[in-house]
């Protein structure tokens, strides 16, 4: 898969494992590591990025691909399945090295993979879950058209402190084209 935006400047394709050491240069990273799933492994090795790599290519739960600039990888971004009654509702979730930040990169990859998933596949909802403070990835989801739906208090609990949970969400109509 490859989705080219900001004038081609940047894309989104397959991890691939000559992504080993930019993946371990810009994920191992405590700012990001913080607004991340547990399961986002930090200090982050060079072991964890092959993991990661071999998982993200042979997986049945979500959709997970690199964000790269024309040098190397400098992100991430993907979405994992939901079940059951969930099915048409998958969970987005995303990261950007740290350097790149506060650059609309980030802003502009959400749009362009949110509006892939509509296109590609049969879903009718995306949501992302934002941790209280990441006013930063809250400003992504806004500028990229998702709305909050709720916060859900003290739900998630990340560096020895209960947090509220941001619930954002996007429906296949409010996509523009």
């Amino acid at each position: 898969m490859l989705l080219n935006f900001l004038n081609d400047k940047y894309s989104i394709r397959d991890f691939n494992f000559d992504d080993v050491e930019a993946l371990v240069k810009y994920a191992n990273n405590y700012n990001i590591f913080k607004w991340v799933k547990d399961n986002f492994p930090y200090p982050y090795s060079e072991r964890d990025a092959e993991l990661w790599i071999s998982v993200s290519r042979n997986t049945n739960d979500g959709l997970n691909y690199a964000i790269a600039n024309e040098k190397e990888l400098i992100g991430g971004i993907g979405v994992k399945f939901k079940e059951d009654v969930y099915r048409f509702s998958w969970e987005l979730g995303y990261w950007l090295g740290e350097p790149f930040w506060n650059k609309g990169i980030m802003t502009e990859a959400v749009k362009v993979f949110t509006k892939y998933l509509f296109d590609t596949y049969n879903i009718r909802s995306i949501i992302a879950n934002i941790y209280e403070g990441n006013k930063a990835s809250m400003k992504v989801l806004s500028n990229a058209g998702y709305k909050l739906d709720g916060v859900i208090r003290k739900a998630v609990f990340k560096e020895k402190l209960f947090k509220d949970l941001y619930v954002y969400s996007i429906l296949r109509e409010e996509v523009k084209i």
